[in-house]
């Protein structure tokens, strides 16, 4: 055997210095992951280990200011499977789908991954679960699990809003108190083989959910019902796009209802109760089917803005009160127009004017002259210090999720016109809410409440965690101002424009407002919001009431459509609350009114028919609302000729311009 050549030697040391060099890289690297980072690989194979089920925890109640649920959580079921643990897939795919009675591909399709866990059904009842477990079906589990329920469907929806699948809030009440509702999830734990097979001495543990939070609202059931059923009548009366009504308790800011009309059923929130959308909603896209669920789920009263038209001539009312620029038997003379800066601004019964009246005549008259000039002698700087204290240049801060701020232009921009026509309330959008707030402030003494819609947070044994204290923002008006505008409300239930607010033995004062609507930037003919504010009684205000018709068909006058729907809500409200009537000898002398037979005046000019119903002691509307031309044509009333009528009757005259 001849001996290695020294070539042969030098390989054969690099070699052995190589494979050595390798071998102490590895022990190296071995040492590495076993001393230095143990801990980070053990973490890594506990997770691999591991399978981490999570346990929803249940869903704080939603309670109304008396205690009755309003929204809870009922307990369900969800079904998960592990599929490296099931036996035979396809048989596993059958039984579930046979016992839940959904397709059988899903499940199979499902259940044919490598993943560790999936959710094959979510929310099943007892009977079914408890066929699952029967069925003795490897790789499938129940856990437990909670869905949202709201035990009267779509009653206040609005306030309460609902949840999504995974039981996280979305809009109302239960978006804007998630997380105190939400609780804390719990967990299902179990250590795991890699093909996610449960390890027989692995350890496995459950850690019970945390409940959420219980909210009561400031909302009571019974005066909610009150205005959601006066509400729902007007809708089919009045054939409005849609009506809305918000009762407020003034002196705590607490909203005891807010009832809008159509809505929805936070049970089933993405399928419209309106029948035309919903004969439509299936063949819509994704896109457009998202349109409509934002258009469903919006709630009006917080997040959309309208001119407010002659209600807000309380406000300008009140600041020329409490800026001493006029006094209630101040006098002033209306020609049916005002001429600012050059241009004349017509009142909306110019063809027949109101001529001399008090202050407290031209508010029951809704006369635009009026304010027109009150707003002048306060000048724009008082005017828009006025704004800002009564709210309207920010958000109220209500509790409820995507309130929105009013339009209001910038001081510097409004000359004598604009000043003129904010005056009577438009060139101006408010919210519903920002409008009841300042109106309650009224009603409080000139105190500006804070509104709200949740009282207090509680535990499932009752206890109180938390409670929200009725907030304070600012003094707006002096007692005084205050108490003045509340008789010149009341002067406009009793003998002006808000008559059919009128309540034996309760004093209630009010405003009517009817404002054209603004549709793609510009005033839409025919479309308008018609609406009636209002606060009962007027020596003890515990209610203010606002009711909006919006795009009401035929008849669009407030003091006829919304105004009826507040009387509804005032008279149920009141006597709920056990408020006692008051009657007077003058009321009692008021309802022995003498019965008159409707006149006839079809064919006549409006300015003769208006002068035959005064003379009768009957007042009138016009259809359409804004007539200009005295010489119009009476083509139609209401009630008919011959009809018998209490006197002091609000007589309808449908009118059209005279062919020349």
């Amino acid at each position: 055997m001849s001996n290695p050549s020294i070539v042969n030697k030098k390989r054969l040391v690099i070699a052995l210095f190589v494979i050595c060099m390798v071998f102490l890289g590895l022990i190296i690297r071995l040492g590495w992951i076993q001393i230095v980072n143990s801990e980070k690989y053990r973490m890594y194979a506990i997770r691999q280990q591991t399978r981490d089920v999570p346990i929803p925890a249940k869903r704080g109640v939603i309670y109304d200011r008396n205690g009755k649920e309003l929204a809870v959580s009922i307990s369900t079921f969800t079904v998960w499977a592990a599929p490296p643990e099931i036996d035979s897939k396809e048989v596993t795919a059958k039984t579930l789908a046979d016992i839940l009675e959904i397709d059988e591909k899903k499940v199979l399709d499902k259940i044919n991954t490598k993943a560790g866990l999936v959710k094959i059904e979510k929310w099943i009842d007892k009977e079914k679960a408890d066929a699952i477990r029967q069925a003795k079906l490897s790789g499938i589990r129940i856990a437990e699990d909670n869905r949202r329920f709201y035990p009267y469907g779509n009653f206040a929806s609005y306030i309460l809003g609902h949840c999504t699948d995974d039981n996280r809030g979305l809009v109302g009440v239960e978006l804007e108190y998630d997380k105190v509702l939400s609780g804390l999830p719990g967990r299902w734990i179990k250590n795991t083989d890699a093909a996610g097979r449960q390890l027989p001495y692995g350890i496995e543990k459950y850690y019970k959910p945390e409940n959420g939070l219980n909210v009561v609202l400031t909302i009571d059931e019974v005066i909610q019902h009150f205005a959601e059923k006066a509400v729902e009548n007007a809708l089919a009366k009045t054939k409005s796009k849609r009506v809305m009504a918000i009762v407020m308790e003034p002196k705590t800011g607490d909203i005891l209802a807010m009832a809008v009309k159509p809505d929805y059923d936070p049970n089933t929130p993405r399928i419209p109760l309106n029948e035309s959308d919903k004969s439509n909603y299936e063949t819509l896209d994704i896109n457009e089917k998202q349109k409509l669920w934002n258009k469903m789920w919006r709630n009006p009263i917080v997040s959309d803005t309208y001119e407010p038209g002659s209600t807000f001539k309380l406000i300008t009312s009140a600041a020329g009160l409490e800026e001493g620029v006029v006094e209630p038997n101040s006098h002033f003379y209306s020609p049916g127009y005002a001429i600012v800066a050059g241009q004349k601004i017509r009142c909306w019964r110019s063809y027949r004017p109101h001529g001399h009246q008090t202050f407290t005549e031209g508010v029951q008259n809704s006369c635009n002259p009026v304010f027109i000039e009150v707003a002048q002698r306060l000048g724009v700087d008082t005017f828009y210090k006025y704004l800002e204290a009564f709210g309207f240049t920010q958000e109220t801060g209500i509790d409820l999720p995507g309130e929105s701020n009013s339009i209001v232009q910038a001081k510097s921009n409004v000359g004598p016109v604009e000043l003129a026509t904010m005056s009577f309330g438009h060139g101006i959008s408010v919210t519903p809410i920002q409008l009841i707030t300042a109106i309650s402030s009224i009603a409080n003494d000139g105190k500006l409440m804070q509104p709200r819609i949740v009282k207090e947070l509680t535990d499932d044994s009752g206890n109180v965690i938390h409670r929200y204290e009725p907030k304070f923002i600012r003094q707006v008006l002096s007692e005084k101002t205050s108490k003045e505008l509340r008789l010149i409300m009341e002067s406009v239930v009793t003998d002006g424009s808000g008559k059919k607010a009128y309540i034996p033995g309760y004093r209630v004062g009010g405003k009517t407002g009817t404002a054209d609507k603004i549709i793609d930037g510009r005033y839409a003919k025919g479309a308008v919001y018609s609406s009636f504010t209002a606060i009962a009684p007027v020596n003890d205000p515990k209610i203010a009431v606002l009711v909006i018709c919006d795009e009401p068909q035929g008849i669009h006058y407030g003091s006829l459509t919304a105004a009826p729907v507040a009387e509804e809500i005032i008279q149920n409200t009141l006597r709920y609350m056990e408020v006692e009537p008051q009657y007077t000898e003058e009321e009692k002398e008021k309802f022995q009114r003498e019965e008159i037979t409707v006149p006839e005046v079809r064919s006549l000019t409006l300015s003769e028919a208006s002068k035959i119903l005064s003379e009768n002691n009957l007042e009138f509307n016009t259809e359409p609302i804004n007539v200009e031309n005295g010489n119009s044509v009476v083509v139609d009333q209401f009630p008919k000729p011959g009809a018998k009528v209490v006197e002091k009757s609000i007589v309808i005259l449908y009118v059209k311009e005279r062919q020349q």
